[in-house]
């Protein structure tokens, strides 16, 4: 991927973690809330991911 697609479904995934956290405090669902930590995390390291690209020239 490139490092905008990187970094777009980095976000994505930052953005539906924090949902399915926020659901599961809502719910009383501590495994929505720790799927949505796991997904946030996820979503963090493909924004870096695409940070690195954008310095490296896409080659990582």
């Amino acid at each position: 991927m490139g490092e905008l697609k990187d970094k777009a479904k980095g976000l994505g995934n930052e953005i539906a973690g924090n949902i399915k956290q926020a659901a599961g405090k809502a719910l009383d669902n501590p495994r929505l809330q720790s799927e949505g930590i796991a997904q946030e995390h996820k979503g963090e390291a493909q924004r870096l991911m695409g940070k690195a690209k954008g310095v490296m020239g896409d080659k990582v």
